[in-house]
């Protein structure tokens, strides 16, 4: 899947005023990252709110997305969840050439054991011949998906082929890269790690922040991959910055921020989440700036 090697980014999913996808938007956020030079697109992630959307607007984000690539990057399509049967079921009908991969989230809430986990993730592979990349974010899960399983899943499934591996610990991320096939791809799932997994052995990102300043984010991952090591670490301190505030007031509020101030969407999010606060926007904005003259 070398199609995958390098920036991904977890696509925003943009509301209008009263809610609905803002399908303008969302097509102008797909062609500012192109222009932008990553790599591929992940769709229907956590930063896209795919847990607030029903299945219709599920379908709307899709084609959306599909009809602005029109074809230009790799698709990643975001099918995970706590109930291994509706997830199941939900990737039997999933048909569609235009998607390369499947990204699927360990189960969140019901804290399964390791062999939940890998039961889980057996049922998913057996019904699709589609790629499937892991997703370990534990913060947001509730469980740890151990390198242990990980390997397991991956020796024992061949349509198993990369992790996203979000748990913030470089130490498990070595213990993953030192074990693992030459073929699997272990691809960073947090911005502020992105480089130091690159350069361990890592295959890249999906990244966050990557949809916001997609240039720059670009050029670091591919720096790091071409062990341009200080081109690299020059690029990651310059944005290290908006890498810790699009989290402060959590994820996507912070990205929608970014967006709202470069006039590409608003930074409305759906319930529980709410808007970043007038203070961080104008973080915000005073960090996007000089990227702005650069970019221009």
């Amino acid at each position: 899947m070398e199609q995958l090697l390098g920036t991904g980014v977890a696509l925003v999913t943009p509301f209008n005023t009263d809610l609905s996808i803002d399908t303008e938007a969302l097509t102008r956020i797909v062609n500012y990252c192109i222009d932008g030079g990553v790599d591929y697109l992940v769709v229907l992630g956590t930063t896209g709110e795919s847990v607030t959307l029903n299945k219709a607007e599920k379908v709307t984000v899709m084609e959306t997305v599909v009809s602005a690539n029109a074809g230009r990057l790799p698709l990643v399509l975001g099918i995970g969840g706590n109930s291994t049967f509706r997830i199941v079921d939900e990737i039997k009908s999933f048909e569609s050439e235009h998607f390369c991969a499947i990204l699927s989230v360990s189960p969140y809430y019901n804290k399964p054991t390791q062999e939940g986990i890998y039961q889980h993730f057996k049922a998913i592979s057996e019904v699709t011949k589609k790629p499937i990349l892991l997703y370990n974010v534990p913060g947001r899960t509730g469980s740890n998906m151990l390198p242990e399983t990980i390997l397991r899943l991956a020796r024992d499934f061949e349509n198993i082929i990369g992790v996203k591996e979000a748990s913030g610990d470089m130490v498990q991320v070595q213990k993953i890269l030192r074990s693992k096939a030459d073929d699997f791809m272990v691809i960073s799932g947090d911005d502020i790690t992105a480089l130091p997994t690159v350069l361990a052995g890592g295959a890249g990102v999906i990244s966050v922040l990557g949809q916001g300043l997609p240039l720059e984010f670009s050029k670091m991952i591919r720096a790091g991959l071409n062990r341009e090591v200080d081109e690299a670490y020059r690029l990651q301190y310059a944005m290290q910055e908006g890498m810790e505030l699009i989290f402060k007031e959590g994820n996507p509020a912070g990205i929608k921020a970014i967006f709202e101030s470069l006039d590409l969407s608003n930074a409305i999010v759906r319930l529980p989440l709410v808007e970043a606060s007038s203070g961080l926007k104008k973080e915000i904005s005073a960090f996007v700036k000089p990227f702005l003259r650069v970019t221009a």
